[in-house]
């Protein structure tokens, strides 16, 4: 195993890494020094520049030059997906997905209508390189992926068992813990349960056709499924994506170039499209 995928693997590093991109995302306005993050999460300068570069693919101040406040319209210029209705893979089916191996399906309409009635979902809390991670899933995958760093705990539970109020909920990560690694890019294969009403399934499997690193706007989406006046209806559906992450909602931008909303929060969001914009760049 090489040193890059032993830092990758190790869970203290994880954690490090975790922390100090949300103390970076939190201070975007400032420039921060290398010494400053580093000691933000306990580490010498160089040991911290060495394992944030092999963590995201490039040093913290080039990072932060991802977090400006116009990288959003860079994106929107230079990576720009327009969607096309035939990259649809229908409401069931399996793709290779960028750089990981992602297996989903989609619940039907029916158990959809049922709230989550004599569905079991375990859960656990998770740490992720965009900080705390709420994760639920179902014998068939994740079913729910939300981030605590803005939001706080209490909130982000409470949204997640609030979308299937009648299911099972049990405290179980380890049963959920080998999709979550592969959600952050650990190795293995991530599996996905989307629930969700017809409308808002279409337009998740949109945004499943947007590459790591790339953007498209709320208005392509609702083109791709075939809805182009839909577009307020898109970014609502957009916003109740249960997965966050993994059905990347966080690619999809406002028109104009602007970040638009995010459940979990903007900050977040702008770290996830540094983040894959950072390691998309460095290994071109």
């Amino acid at each position: 195993m090489s040193q890059i995928e032993d830092a990758r693997s190790d869970p203290y590093h994880y954690g490090v890494i975790g922390r100090a991109i949300e103390t970076i995302a939190a201070r975007r306005e400032e420039t921060l020094s290398l010494e400053e993050v580093a000691a933000g999460v306990g580490l010498s300068p160089a040991h911290f520049q060495r394992v944030f570069s092999q963590w995201v693919g490039v040093s913290p101040k080039r990072y932060q030059q991802y977090l400006a406040l116009d990288h959003a319209r860079r994106l929107l210029a230079d990576r720009h997906s327009v969607l096309e209705a035939a990259h649809s893979t229908g409401l069931s089916g399996a793709s290779r997905l960028h750089d990981l191996f992602l297996r989903w399906e989609a619940m039907s309409p029916g158990e959809y209508a049922r709230a989550g009635a004599g569905l079991a979902i375990a859960w656990g809390w998770f740490d992720t390189p965009f900080g705390e991670a709420l994760a639920m899933g179902t014998g068939r995958g994740l079913c729910g992926l939300a981030f605590a760093a803005e939001t706080g705990r209490e909130a982000a539970m409470a949204d997640m068992r609030s979308r299937w109020p009648e299911a099972a909920f049990a405290e179980d990560p380890e049963a959920i813990r080998p999709w979550v690694e592969a959600a952050f890019g650990t190795g293995g294969e991530a599996r996905l349960q989307l629930i969700g009403a017809p409308f808002q399934i279409k337009v998740w499997e949109a945004l499943l056709t947007v590459p790591t690193g790339h953007v498209t706007t709320y208005s392509d989406i609702a083109a791709a499924i075939g809805r182009p006046r839909a577009v307020r209806a898109v970014g609502t559906a957009v916003g109740r994506n249960p997965i966050s992450w993994l059905i990347p909602c966080h690619r999809a931008l406002q028109k104009a170039g602007g970040l638009g909303g995010y459940h979990w929060g903007l900050g977040v969001k702008r770290a996830m499209l540094a983040w894959e914009a950072a390691r998309l760049d460095s290994a071109a």
